[in-house]
C-alpha cells in the first residue's frame, strides 16, 4: 500500500516498473500521463523515476494541441455540466401516501415501504389512523363503519354505561370514559369527511 509522504506526493511504493526513460536504471515510482484523461478513464501513462517525472512535469502542457475555444471550454467553471441529464422517473413506483392521513411520519413511511420483500404484498391501507382504529374497537366496530353507525353505537354504549341509566353502578365509569374518548376521536376523523 502506498504511504502518504508529503515530500514525494504521487509516489507509488512497491511499483515493479522501471523508469520508462531509456538508459535509466532507477525504479519507476511515479505515473506520468501520456494522453489527456478522457471520460472513459485516466488515459495512458508511463512510469518514471523522481528525476524524470520532475522533468516531465516541467515541460508537460495539458492544453497542447487544443484550439482557443477548446481551452476556454476546458477552463470554464461549468465544464462537463453542459450535458443534459435525464429526469427521475416515477414509472413503476407506488404513489406516495397522503401525509395528511398520518399523525406520525414513521407510520407514513411504513405504509409506503412496508412490503418490499419478493413475494410479499402490501396489506391494504386502512382509511383510519392507528388511534382511530383503536377507538373503533372500543366501540366494537370494524373498519367498514360509517359515521352514522358510529354515532348510533356511541349512543347505545353511553346509555348502557352511564351511572344514571345503570342503577348507579360506578364500576362502569372507566368504560364510559373510553366510549366518550372514542367518540371524540372518531367524530372528526378524516375518513368520514
Amino acid at each position: 500500500m502506498a504511504s502518504r509522504n508529503p515530500k514525494f506526493h504521487g509516489r507509488v511504493e512497491g511499483a515493479a516498473a522501471q523508469c520508462a526513460v531509456p538508459g535509466c536504471v532507477n525504479p519507476g515510482e511515479f505515473r506520468a500521463p501520456l494522453t489527456r484523461p478522457t471520460f472513459d478513464g485516466p488515459g495512458e501513462y508511463m512510469w518514471l523515476c523522481l528525476d524524470h517525472v520532475r522533468e516531465h512535469n516541467a515541460r508537460y502542457n495539458f492544453f497542447a494541441g487544443m484550439s482557443t475555444e477548446e481551452i476556454e471550454a476546458a477552463q470554464s467553471p461549468i465544464a462537463g455540466w453542459e450535458r443534459g441529464s435525464r429526469a427521475f422517473a416515477h414509472v413503476g413506483g407506488d404513489p406516495a401516501p397522503a401525509w395528511s392521513d398520518f399523525r406520525d411520519p414513521l407510520d407514513a413511511i411504513a405504509a409506503r415501504f412496508g412490503a418490499r420483500r419478493p413475494g410479499e404484498t402490501m396489506a391494504p391501507r386502512s382509511r383510519f389512523t392507528t388511534e382511530e382504529t383503536r377507538a373503533l374497537s372500543v366501540l366494537g366496530l370494524g373498519e367498514d363503519a360509517e359515521l352514522h353507525t358510529v354515532r348510533q353505537r356511541y349512543g347505545e354504549l353511553v346509555r348502557r354505561y352511564h351511572p344514571d341509566r345503570n342503577g348507579g353502578d360506578r364500576a362502569q365509569e372507566g368504560k364510559l370514559r373510553n366510549v366518550i374518548d372514542a367518540w371524540q376521536t372518531l367524530k372528526s376523523a378524516a375518513a368520514f369527511a
